[in-house]
């Protein structure tokens, strides 16, 4: 499966499920737009003017501060349109297994004073998706092996899995989606029907999933066009919410409350018009392989588990041999909410498949985000693991921890930003996280 071409031609073209058709989205703007705040607001507006929600429940699905989005200026948006119509609102974080937000950093960003949510937005409630309480999630079925078997077309072939989401977004009449879309390393491209699952799902699809694109790997799957194994899979398991769905997809300009272009529709309309933006504004293609790479990564991200996007959206570009130095002072965890990747430590895919009997009880999640940081590389029982590149942490991390889970570890005390800027060898992204890197050579391989 190191082949990524090959990997990308046996993947069926919609899996069953349906593939999205962005025509059938309303969509503004475009690449390289820049969309005025009373533009969005008049589109959002005129989406929602349409819709069904008269007399019904509506629960708003939003990401967490760790994805860029306008989220005041959408939900102010969101509010008037649904003034006067709405039965109830519910704001849900969808926080897949991130940490709570506190009040002071839910008012900061959906954009109300700290204990004053019903001055901005009346007789509307917020909540957190609580994924560590049992309470959280009502089933709502369960796929079957052989139907998780075609869907990730072969992937995995016999494990069933429950699907569980958010009892709050499946007991609403109406489920809206507000959410960005960029490339991601574990379904081609966010968005759409990711956030219901993981956004708000239960650990079992989670970790089916995460495993699913870790299988794959994050160098195949990230920036991947179309119907991925994994997005396949979160389509039929949001075929199964009752909820009516929509979702309000935006593509953001990385770092900015600035919008490209936004999409009304279907969760699987709306996240295929907005994909085809993204794909053509947050991929960014060179040349040649550089040799090291410095991700400055944005304090946004608070432990590791987050910040790992600094590596897998850098690692295409970087030589046979590289390094990709993630430059966060100010991280002091590896994981907040996953303590357990400590004593699993930092593995290549072949690692855990070579040695599956000893990792298969271990959470899928968790080995899936292993190999995401870890990048590509081979194990065998006499040769053990090989990487292809090093991966080096210059954080708030001690040294001991940072090397007790097979990384490299350096002060960042010790790195001049400007100095290592002016290096040729050296590639400084100054806001990773967000912006995938890739070869030119590469391009045509990320149609699916």
């Amino acid at each position: 499966m190191s082949d990524h071409d090959d990997v990308r031609a046996g993947w069926q073209d919609a899996f069953g499920t349906d593939p999205g058709d962005p025509t059938r989205a309303a969509r503004l703007g475009g690449p390289g737009q820049r969309l005025a705040s009373a533009d969005v607001a008049a589109f959002v507006a005129k989406s929602l003017a349409g819709a069904d929600v008269d007399g019904r429940s509506i629960a708003l699905v939003v990401p967490d501060a760790t994805r860029t989005c306008p989220l005041p200026l959408l939900l102010g948006a969101v509010r008037d349109a649904l003034a006067g119509r709405a039965a109830s609102v519910v704001v849900v974080i969808a926080l897949g297994t991130h940490q709570g937000m506190s009040e002071q950093q839910l008012a900061r960003h959906l954009g109300y004073a700290p204990g004053r949510l019903q001055e901005t937005y009346p007789g509307w409630e917020v909540v957190n998706h609580e994924s560590w309480l049992p309470e959280t999630f009502t089933t709502l079925g369960t796929i079957t092996a052989e139907r998780l078997g075609e869907l990730t077309g072969g992937l995995l072939t016999d494990t069933p899995v429950e699907v569980k989401i958010n009892r709050r977004v499946a007991e609403a009449d109406v489920a809206l989606v507000i959410g960005p879309v960029f490339p991601h390393e574990v379904v081609g491209f966010s968005g759409g029907n990711k956030y219901f699952f993981p956004g708000v799902s239960g650990q079992e699809v989670i970790d089916v999933s995460h495993w699913v694109g870790a299988l794959i790997t994050s160098a195949a799957m990230i920036g991947a066009r179309g119907v991925t194994p994994v997005r396949a899979l979160i389509n039929e398991c949001a075929s199964m919410v009752p909820a009516q769905r929509l979702a309000l997809c935006l593509v953001v300009a990385s770092g900015t409350d600035v919008l490209h272009a936004a999409a009304f529709g279907s969760p699987e309309d709306a996240w295929a018009a907005c994909a085809e933006v993204s794909a053509q504004t947050h991929v960014t293609y060179v040349d040649a392989p550089v040799r090291r790479v410095l991700s400055i990564m944005p304090t946004k991200y608070e432990d590791i588990w987050t910040a790992a996007k600094g590596f897998y959206k850098l690692e295409p570009i970087v030589a046979d041999g590289g390094e990709v130095v993630l430059y966060a002072p100010h991280i002091t965890q590896v994981s907040v909410m996953h303590p357990h990747i400590t004593e699993i430590g930092y593995h290549n895919r072949d690692y855990f498949t070579g040695q599956w009997e000893r990792f298969r009880d271990q959470p899928w999640g968790d080995l899936a985000h292993s190999t995401h940081l870890r990048g590509q590389g081979t194990w065998d029982p006499e040769l053990g693991e090989r990487n292809r590149v090093t991966v080096t942490l210059a954080t708030g991390i001690p040294e001991d921890v940072v090397r007790a889970v097979g990384l490299n570890y350096l002060d960042p005390g010790s790195v001049d930003v400007k100095a290592w800027a002016a290096d040729p060898d050296t590639f400084v992204e100054p806001h990773a996280g967000e912006v995938l890197y890739r070869l030119r050579s590469d391009a045509k391989g990320l149609e699916v």
